[in-house]
């Protein structure tokens, strides 16, 4: 037990090393100034690896097999109705409370204050609040839009290559204050929960059905989430500054 612990510790620390090297190089060769508050650096690195081990451990006894059973019980069910709004929900209340979606539509809210796009601090947080909503919807839209690839047996590039074709077409005509955010936002909503869930439910989909293959079937869902919240607060963007 003792020996699985110091393992797992070990493979947690070693995910860090990249980072330590990089940030003591540039600390001690080009800066040439010791680390500040040695001390509390260790003990933070040692919080960190502690944390990111137990993260690890959680995600695979906890997240990916409760994801997998939910999958396949509801797709023994045989409810294409509560499959696809299982999927849909699972996005959307993952990614509402995500804090990185949070800050960055308060920071875009405050930025849209500061460019005399917003008048007033409701409008501000009406603002804000429509573009978590937003960011969302799309993400509840792309699990389920993933979960309905799997069961049609959809060709991934297709969909992708379309969507982007879509952003590029969409960034032509959108406000310009909102394309930079609407880019932003794909990559805030891949957080490490909604990650482990949303992978784990393409997998134990693909795993289940027949005719589908978890290696080539079960994964993609994670690009939808990235992709579509780009589109969907383009959109937002074109109603609410046009």
């Amino acid at each position: 037990m003792f020996r699985t612990i110091l393992k797992k510790l070990w493979s947690a620390f070693a995910d860090l090393i990249p980072i330590i090297a990089v940030i003591s190089f540039f600390q001690l060769a080009v800066i040439r100034q010791p680390l500040p508050d040695l001390g509390g650096i260790l003990f933070g690195v040692a919080l960190v690896t502690a944390g990111l081990a137990l993260f690890v451990e959680g995600l695979e006894i906890g997240l990916f097999p409760i994801g997998e059973g939910l999958a396949e019980g509801l797709a023994r069910k045989g409810s294409l109705f509560w499959l696809l709004l299982f999927a849909f929900v699972l996005g959307f209340s993952t990614t509402i409370a995500e804090p990185a979606l949070i800050a960055v539509a308060a920071k875009a809210g405050e930025t849209a204050s500061k460019a005399g796009l917003l008048t007033d601090e409701q409008a501000v947080q009406r603002y804000a609040l429509g573009l978590r909503l937003t960011v969302a919807a799309a993400v509840g839209t792309a699990v389920l839009t993933g979960v309905l690839r799997i069961l049609r047996g959809w060709p991934i590039h297709y969909l992708i290559l379309g969507g982007y074709m879509l952003v590029m077409l969409m960034s032509m005509i959108a406000p310009k204050e909102i394309i930079g955010i609407a880019c932003d936002v794909g990559g805030v909503t891949t957080s490490s929960i909604t990650v482990p869930l949303v992978t784990a439910l393409g997998v134990g989909l693909a795993a289940i059905i027949r005719g589908r293959n978890p290696m080539t079937d079960g994964f993609g869902l994670i690009a939808f989430t990235a992709l579509l919240p780009t589109i969907f607060v383009m959109g937002y963007g074109l109603i609410l500054f046009r």
